[in-house]
Parts: structure tokens; sequence; C-alpha cells
């Protein structure tokens, strides 16, 4: 059995350690948690005790380091086919790629004014122009992905693609900047589909674990 460690950092911040941290619990692959605390004065040197990028997250694996989130759950897509977390499909697998592809490298203003907050909220807050574009544009996706694809599944666990896979584990931080602001879908024309979709990603078993784990962590901190 493989020997996996995952580092990453706070869990009611890092969004990107959300990403392949849920992608691992959801689909039972097993693995250790290492923590970095974020916003330190140490935190860089931290990173790189474990990692020569500085960055969080890493999975560690039998003498392997894998640095950033997208390249971590591709490497276990690698590693697990068995686990189907992409679509076994070849057009579906690439919309999916295309559709973490997005998250991963675009919306821009989205995370700079509504960065992810799990346990506190703030509504109307950082509502602005760009970023509200950037919301629409993703509940576009959700709902494109949900109708066609989703739905349409042989097994249609309410994820983008019926089952979960990567694709969704890239979009649930945006489903908890969306609470957290209180961005109601419907204005940026949900017909009630996404906001289902985003409902579904919030209560994961998972992510209620991931939740918990962020509360402590922020009462340690106090």
């Amino acid at each position: 059995m493989q020997d996996f460690e995952l580092v990453i950092g706070d869990k009611n911040w890092s969004t990107w350690s959300l990403r392949p941290w849920i992608l691992m619990k959801v689909t039972g692959i097993p693995f250790r948690e290492a923590h970095i605390r974020l916003r330190q004065e140490d935190t860089k040197a931290q990173a790189l005790s474990h990692s020569p990028s500085g960055l969080v997250p890493v999975l560690k694996w039998d003498g392997n380091i894998v640095s950033d989130s997208l390249a971590i759950c591709e490497t276990l897509a690698d590693l697990f086919p068995e686990k189907k977390l992409w679509p076994t499909d070849l057009p579906e697998r690439a919309q999916a790629r295309s559709a973490a592809c997005e998250m991963h490298s675009g919306f821009t203003d989205l995370r700079r004014d509504m960065p992810m907050d799990i346990i506190n909220r703030y509504p109307g807050e950082g509502h602005s122009e760009g970023a509200l574009t950037h919301a629409r544009r993703i509940v576009g996706i959700w709902h494109a992905l949900r109708s066609r694809y989703g739905h349409n599944a042989a097994r249609d666990d309410g994820f983008l693609f019926g089952h979960f896979t990567i694709a969704d584990a890239m979009y649930l931080p945006v489903a908890t900047r969306f609470r957290t602001y209180d961005v109601d879908l419907a204005k940026l024309g949900d017909d009630g589909l996404a906001r289902t979709y985003m409902d579904r990603l919030l209560a994961l078993p998972a992510f209620f674990e991931w939740e918990e784990g962020a509360k402590l962590e922020m009462a340690a901190r106090a």
C-alpha cells in the first residue's frame, strides 16, 4: 500500500489545500496530514522544509514530492485509475479537465475580493463587478456540466459528472466563498441547478470534517 502524507495550510483559508484533501477523503485514499500555519513569520520556512517550492499543499509518497493542487490530483488519478477521478469517457474527461484548469488558472477577481473564510460570514462583502462576473461564469459552468453530464450519468450522485471527480474538488472552495459572502446565484442566472449542486458539495461529510478542523484551528489562534 502506498504511504501518503499531505502537507496542508490552515483549513479556514487554504483553498488549494482543500482541493486534494477533499478528493482523497471522498474517494477513500488514505493519507496522513501535516499542517503548516499560514500568515506566520516562519510560514515560508515551514513550507520549504517540505518542498522546494515553499508552497502548500504538498503530497509526499515513497520519496516523491508533488506540489500544486492540480498536479497532486492528476498524480492521484494516475496512481488510482480504479477511482475514476476523471470521467472515463474521453469527451467528458476533456470537459472536466477544461473546467478544472479554468478554475486553477482563472477567476482572480473572485479570489481576491472573496477569499475563502470557512467559519465566518460576510454577506454582501466582496461583491465587486469583477468578482460577480467570475461568479456568473462559474454558475454557467456548473449549470452546463450538471445538465449535460451529471443528470445523464449512469450513477448521478449530484456532482458535475455524476460521481465525484477532480472537477468537483476544484470547485468546492468556490461553494464556500458563495456561502461566506452570501452570493445570490439566482441573480447570476441560476435556475436552481447551480444552487442544488453547491449545497451538495457543502453537505459532504468530508467537508464537515474539514470545517470542524477549521473551527478548531482558528480557536487555537484566538
